[in-house]
């Protein structure tokens, strides 16, 4: 039980960098894909559909270089993390620049 103790704060660390990682990837994608369909498919479907499939791969991709066993709730965290992702990607840059602005303009 000890041992299990002392990787937690950097398994924390570790799902926080992916998420980062991920939420940027997510938005790179999902701005050249609202320019490649011409605004066809609405923007929170299309970051929902990039932030799946961008974490699912990269979860698999680590399972399979780590030689982890896949579990169904290894699976289910990783669909967590790609809603979160998802999320972040369709608003946490819009609400960071928000909060940036009322900042700046609160000193003035």
């Amino acid at each position: 039980m000890e041992t299990i103790m002392q990787y937690i704060p950097m398994a924390i660390s570790a799902i926080l960098l992916a998420a980062l990682i991920l939420t940027v990837a997510t938005n790179i994608i999902v701005q050249v894909l609202k320019k490649l369909t011409w605004e066809k498919i609405p923007t929170n479907v299309l970051a929902f559909i990039v932030a799946m499939v961008v974490t699912l791969l990269a979860f698999f991709a680590v399972c399979q270089i780590m030689g982890w066993a896949v579990t169904w709730y290894m699976v289910a965290g990783a669909v967590a993390l790609g809603v979160f992702v998802c999320y972040a990607a369709m608003f946490g840059f819009d609400k960071l620049r928000e909060a940036l602005e009322q900042i700046t303009n609160w000193n003035k």
